[in-house]
């Protein structure tokens, strides 16, 4: 809020972009910001007349009688508006790519009144369509490129928050962001529901659901090919982690999965990991996963199980949450512990980017075996290696856990010359606790 009044408060009238997808709150964040005397206008899917029309009553609103001429187009609308304008105000178009779609010569006729610097008003354009803005703004082709005084892309809240929205202890805000993730639109659907489960039977696991058709929703913001997005997220969610198995499932060639895997990675819907060590663009065993907490709960709980939800069945969604919320909290969990670490001071070492790590080791009797590492991260002075283990079970033995670990850690490879640091990642204080364990307090502070 404050970097966006700021642009709007320069001495000089302000070109700003604001774009992110859907429920992240850029609609609220901007109306905070706007005053009873700037404008702001939230399009629709209606022809380009239409438009001009209903914004011109909006604007009528400030300017008296401005909706009495008919605009035969875009320009000369602007330019009257620019000529009513006697003291600067902001003019807010939300969803602009609704207009665009249907004025593709729109963008060409802002770069032009801006190019021209004789606005007299302060711009905002806003909109939840990401593969439009991207390109309207950060495609080089395009005639509104390098145009934005602000280019403001919002991401979803960080961890921490969800604490103070929700009023909860750091275990159970992790179990909440494992479901909500970061976006403030499903932390209001949550707010006052009671329980979890309660706020789930309410939103998501009801056909009647504000949430229940909540990723087409999205999906069709960004991609052309709705059904094909649904059916790759419905695989990688149902455990299909590698291109070869995502392929087979889609009985499709992997050479046609890249580029839509690409897209959805650029989007934030899927994210791809390759271990610890590796290089991003050259390794060959990269897994893929759904980067968005709750589209990963949709596709874990909702997908599985919609007829069942279609019938109103609540038993068998009771028992599929009962056998596996804590296992699916626990994927959760882990991500966020490796968000934690990377570029994080730990007892005072700070580490560079923590991922995880699986291969193959041999072992001090030569013999090969595979293993897996939930957090490794090498500090930024090369001295340190951080080896850790998430778990989010009650009961550990911290002492054991510990001992494995080291055992473990010593077959890698890349661990020599380095002091090996081993931290476990857990959900409650464990039984012969040795001092290295983190738990959801500790790892809510450090995403502060």
């Amino acid at each position: 809020m404050s970097r966006f009044q700021r642009a709007l408060d320069g001495e000089k009238t302000s070109f700003v972009v604001v774009y992110g997808r859907r429920r992240l709150g850029k609609s609220t964040l901007i109306k905070r910001c706007l005053t009873e005397d700037d404008v702001y206008y939230l399009a629709d899917r209606s022809e380009p007349g239409h438009q001009r029309s209903l914004l011109a009553k909006t604007i009528a609103q400030k300017f008296p009688e401005f909706d009495k001429p008919e605009y035969p187009d875009w320009e000369t609308l602007f330019r009257a508006l620019n000529y009513r304008t006697q003291t600067r105000f902001t003019l807010c178009l939300d969803e602009l790519p609704y207009i665009v779609e249907q004025s593709a010569e729109l963008p060409s006729v802002l770069q032009k009144l801006l190019d021209e610097k004789c606005l007299n008003f302060n711009l905002v354009v806003c909109g939840s369509a990401q593969n439009m803005m991207y390109g309207m703004f950060l495609d080089s082709s395009s005639p509104l490129y390098g145009r934005a005084d602000e280019l403001m892309k919002l991401s979803p809240l960080r961890l921490p928050y969800i604490t103070e929205a929700l009023g909860i202890e750091a275990e159970k805000a992790i179990e909440e962001y494992s479901v909500w993730g970061g976006v403030p639109r499903y932390w209001e659907l949550r707010e006052g529901k009671g329980g979890l489960r309660e706020a789930l039977w309410h939103n998501v696991l009801s056909a009647d659901g504000a949430l229940y058709e909540e990723p087409l929703k999205l999906f069709q913001d960004d991609v052309k090919d709705v059904v094909k997005t649904s059916t790759i997220m419905s695989y990688v969610g149902a455990g299909a982690n590698r291109l070869s198995e995502i392929a087979a499932r889609c009985n499709d060639p992997a050479t046609n999965l890249s580029r839509p895997l690409k897209k959805l990675i650029e989007l934030g819907f899927l994210y791809r990991e390759v271990p610890f060590g590796s290089e991003e663009k050259n390794s060959k065993k990269s897994l893929y996963g759904i980067a968005d907490p709750f589209l990963s709960f949709y596709y874990h709980f909702v997908v599985p199980n919609r007829s069942f939800i279609e019938l109103g069945r609540k038993l068998p969604l009771e028992n599929a949450l009962d056998e596996h919320f804590q296992e699916y909290v626990s994927m959760g969990w882990e991500r966020i512990c490796r968000d934690a670490v990377s570029g994080n001071l730990i007892d005072g070492v700070l580490y560079g980017s923590a991922r995880r790590w699986w291969g193959q080791v041999m072992t001090e009797e030569g013999k090969p075996v595979r293993m897996e590492f939930d957090v490794v991260a090498e500090s930024l002075d090369r001295k340190y290696l951080l080896v850790g283990e998430c778990k989010w079970t009650s009961r550990e033995n911290g002492a054991h856990l510990t001992e494995k670990l080291l055992g473990r850690a010593r077959l890698l490879p890349f661990a020599r010359n380095h002091t090996v640091v081993p931290v476990l990642f857990l959900k409650t204080r464990p039984d012969a606790d040795t001092g290295n364990a983190l738990l959801p307090e500790d790892i809510i502070r450090l995403s502060s």
